[in-house]
């Protein structure tokens, strides 16, 4: 399935997932509502996903004036990808990490964080902007957006139906479809596993193929393993604070809480003995 399949696939799923939830709290008039309401999500996840996330990562966009050896790699990679410039961003986090977002390579952003600017190498450095262009390349960015905001719509609704039902809905629904909030709780918690897969489906074939592209464009890609392997390492020691819902945008997937029993990412020595055909203990320090 191409990624423009998957993207209008999720925008439905959000659209079904609101009109069931309309049925079950609101009757006609409730899918009505939320119809409305999945309109409005589904035109904000196309357009405004990465605005999102970049609000979420806490992300401000950074000038040539404040970061000229980032702008310079940028701009050296794009202009033998040919691809247009992105937009920059800095995170205040100190866990070293990056994201690339946006709906298509001309409205793209790459953000990265303010420890992975201390920690990397001006080769290493190269091989993550890499990566990131390669999600870029391979339209991976608009789908990564897109589940990030069907993440954090399906944990809402989760909670919009365990309330609904605990307080005895919004009216038109039929009192004795309700549990006692038995079912909206059991709701509120799988609804978030729910968008944890999807995340899980989507991102761990894509994190290889922008390895991949990545180390294509800069013909090193020992670079990017050396990177990987810092960032996995940087990471343990001190985790990011990120949403579950943008987990999955990251190049090394923060260290979350039960979010974390499912993996976005595939394992960082899976990603350097592809990349360099070596085993991954030359590059990780255990």
């Amino acid at each position: 399935m191409t990624n423009a399949l998957k993207t209008a696939f999720l925008l439905a799923l959000i659209t079904g997932l609101f009109l069931v939830v309309g049925d079950v709290l609101g009757g006609q008039r409730g899918m009505i509502l939320a119809f409305a309401i999945a309109v409005v999500m589904n035109f904000t996840s196309y357009f405004f996903s990465d605005k999102i996330a970049l609000s979420m990562s806490r992300a401000q966009p950074v000038t040539r004036e404040q970061l000229p050896r980032l702008y310079q790699i940028v701009e050296r990679l794009t202009g033998k990808a040919n691809l247009p410039m992105p937009k920059l961003y800095v995170t205040p986090d100190e866990s070293p990490n990056a994201f690339a977002t946006g709906r298509n390579p001309q409205h793209a952003s790459v953000a990265v964080t303010h420890g992975i600017l201390n920690l990397l190498n001006d080769d290493e450095m190269e091989g993550v902007i890499a990566h990131e262009l390669g999600h870029v390349r391979n339209r991976d960015i608009l789908i990564s957006s897109v589940a990030a905001t069907l993440a954090g719509a399906i944990t809402m609704l989760a909670r919009m139906f365990y309330f609904a039902e605990i307080f005895g809905g919004y009216g038109g629904g039929n009192r004795g479809r309700r549990g006692g909030g038995l079912s909206g709780l059991a709701m509120l918690i799988l609804a978030p596993i729910a968008a944890v897969m999807i995340q899980l489906a989507i991102s761990r074939s894509r994190e290889y193929g922008a390895d991949e592209s990545g180390a294509h464009l800069t013909g090193n890609p020992y670079a990017l393993a050396s990177a990987l392997a810092k960032l996995d390492a940087y990471s343990k020691r001190l985790p990011m604070q990120a949403s579950p819902s943008t987990a999955h945008l990251w190049i090394v997937q923060p260290r979350l809480n039960w979010a974390s029993l499912f993996s976005t990412h595939p394992p960082i020595a899976k990603r350097i003995e592809r990349l360099t055909g070596q085993p991954a203990d030359l590059y990780i320090q255990r």
